[in-house]
């Protein structure tokens, strides 16, 4: 038998401070990050083979790296520790911010990891998508890593999952649920991995029952790949998606959304203490929002260690 046969049957404020009057580097440091997060107050940036850690009480700090960084993810209750995904393959883990990386992955396929997050609930479980293979989970903390899911099946076919987010709300199943994004749209998954499902309000299957039409709905783009979902803690309904066509945002739980602003997006991160705080690499630039992606300013990060 198969393994999954088996397993199917169980900052405009800090952005104003760190605006350097001789240096304007926001276009070149944007169109080279390939992820942002949030650790605590500090913005975390990676480019290639280089981290910034960028916070208004320390300043900017520069930190070269041995290996690319492509994902992080980290969780407000326990600040200072990071996950990572690195090209070409693997996961690390820090314990101090980024300064020093140890390995994650044992247990792991090797095998490119496409999307990574941690549980909302819980910062010592991850969850990482691997490319070709589907969703596995980590509940210490990366020590260890079993298969959970497939990958979600939309359109006719298996498709990478490119984005996840760990959604802080009830799924009525005794869980919460994950939202994944796609290069075919939008899908999620109770934590108890029982299906992928499509996001739908939820009064949206009683009303089926009833025979009755469900509520309208108006849905992220079809055929755009959904590249980045981010939110913060603070208000889990509120879930914001990085498009070519833009930002988007949702205020109940993904199941309307409309544009908040024009431009590709290739890094989106939300400050887990403001929902409406959110940081993007937008048509190239590296951008700050105060207002929910209403409006953008440039943040700019110079290169090299001002700390």
């Amino acid at each position: 038998m198969s393994r999954r046969r088996v397993l199917s049957g169980g900052l405009a404020a800090i952005g104003a401070t760190l605006i350097l009057p001789h240096a304007s580097l926001a276009t070149t440091t944007g169109a080279a990050v390939r992820a942002l997060h949030y650790d605590g107050d500090a913005l975390v940036a990676a480019s290639k083979r280089k981290l910034w850690r960028v916070s208004a009480p320390s300043g900017i700090q520069h930190i070269p790296l041995e290996r690319s960084l492509t994902a992080i993810t980290s969780h407000p209750e326990t600040p200072g520790t990071l996950f990572a995904a690195v090209d070409p393959v693997g996961l690390m883990r820090s314990r101090d911010g980024g300064r020093t990386w140890a390995d994650a992955s044992a247990g792991l396929p090797a095998t490119r990891v496409t999307a990574l997050t941690q549980a909302a609930l819980e910062p010592d479980m991850l969850y990482a998508a691997l490319a070709n293979d589907g969703l596995w989970r980590s509940q210490d903390a990366g020590e260890s890593w079993e298969f959970v899911m497939d990958r979600p099946y939309l359109d006719g076919a298996e498709r990478e999952v490119l984005t996840l987010v760990s959604v802080g709300n009830p799924t009525g199943m005794g869980g919460i649920w994950l939202y994944a994004g796609t290069d075919a749209g939008l899908t999620r998954v109770p934590d108890c991995f029982c299906r992928w499902q499509d996001v739908t309000a939820d009064d949206a299957m009683d009303a089926l029952a009833a025979g009755k039409t469900p509520p309208p709905a108006k849905p992220l783009p079809e055929d755009q790949p959904i590249t980045h979902l981010a939110l913060s803690p603070k208000a889990p309904e509120r879930l914001y998606a990085g498009l070519a066509t833009g930002l988007w945002t949702s205020t109940d739980a993904g199941v309307n959304w409309t544009r908040a602003a024009a431009g590709k997006i290739d890094a989106l991160a939300v400050d887990p203490a403001d929902p409406e705080h959110l940081v993007a690499v937008r048509d190239g630039t590296l951008s700050v929002s105060r207002d929910g992606g209403l409006t953008f300013d440039p943040l700019n990060i110079p290169q090299g260690d001002q700390t």
